[in-house]
């Protein structure tokens, strides 16, 4: 499990667009966010670097 330090995250639209982002490199991820945290933790084939860019390009800033 692969948790992130994600900002910007403010509503159930922000939620669906990062698992989007992840899905559409690993559909098989699953992604839980947590809106309070601001964190996502990430079931995924993927790099920490790869998720974090993803998400990132997705328009949520990743925390290092």
């Amino acid at each position: 499990m692969l948790t992130l330090k994600v900002s910007g995250m403010t509503c159930g639209g922000c939620i669906n667009a990062v698992t989007r982002a992840i899905q559409a490199q690993d559909p098989q991820a699953k992604v839980q966010a947590d809106l309070a945290t601001q964190t996502v933790s990430l079931e995924t084939s993927l790099s920490a670097a790869k998720a974090s860019e993803l998400i990132t390009d997705a328009g949520f800033p990743v925390a290092s």
